[in-house]
């Protein structure tokens, strides 16, 4: 399985932001200069990033399409993206506004046969499934809801199952415990998806600090890694990441 590594861009309100755990109240912002930051990541020798609408995925309803279609256009970069993916229409728009793939994320832990149904209908290559999930003190791995405020009754294990069976090709899973944290990436986690999800291209997100994450990522069986705050403060470059 190829490994790709995805510069990774989260937007609100037209500005490079990271969240801290998802929490819009623990915002860092790093400039409004999305475009530019895209077109770097592509001289760079990145192939693919990572762009995230936070407004949608709070309140629902995607509006980054001109800077997804500038993106696509203007950098040659591919583009997987996401935020506020609720209908069949949403994930056809940004299809046909140049995304390459389009992220579901909570509808994927809401409505399952749904998002089966949109892996049928568009190909498994054009969507990345995104489960969010929280270890629980005896082990299991839960689906945090809601803005991560409940709990869906069932686990990371089952439904990721659940989706390969159906044909997924793309998972992209973060640790919540460390997103945004620069605590280094839950290895351990993403060992046993690699080995429960054979011949699924598992992304590694959340707490990546360096290119040793990134490598780890990559011994363990990941099929790529998304990489955020670590590249917006300078810990290391691009360039690092993908000489692995």
């Amino acid at each position: 399985m190829s490994f790709t590594v995805y510069p990774a861009l989260d937007i609100r309100e037209g500005r490079v932001v990271r969240l801290l755990q998802g929490d819009y109240a623990q915002q860092t912002t790093y400039g409004d200069d999305p475009l530019p930051r895209a077109k770097a990541f592509a001289a760079a020798g990145a192939s693919w990033m990572h762009l995230v609408d936070l407004d949608a995925a709070r309140a629902g309803g995607y509006t980054l399409a001109p800077l997804l279609n500038a993106i696509a256009s203007e950098s040659g970069l591919k583009v997987q993206t996401g935020g506020g993916i609720r209908r069949r229409d949403d994930v056809a728009r940004l299809l046909d506004a140049g995304a390459a793939r389009v992220v579901v994320g909570s509808v994927s832990v809401r409505e399952p046969e749904t998002v089966i149904g949109w892996l049928q209908a568009f190909g498994a290559d054009r969507l990345t499934i995104a489960l969010d999930a929280r270890q629980a003190d005896d082990g299991r791995w839960l689906l945090p809801v809601h803005g991560w405020t409940e709990t869906a009754d069932v686990t990371l294990d089952v439904l990721a199952q659940r989706y390969a069976q159906a044909g997924m090709r793309h998972l992209l899973c973060t640790d919540i415990a460390r997103d945004g944290m620069l605590s280094g990436p839950n290895i351990d986690l993403y060992r046993h998806l690699s080995n429960l999800l054979p011949g699924v291209a598992v992304q590694a997100s959340g707490g990546v600090r360096s290119a040793a994450d990134v490598a780890d990522a990559k011994a363990v069986g990941c099929g790529g890694a998304i990489l955020g705050k670590a590249l917006l403060e300078g810990r290391m470059t691009l360039q690092e990441a993908l000489a692995c």
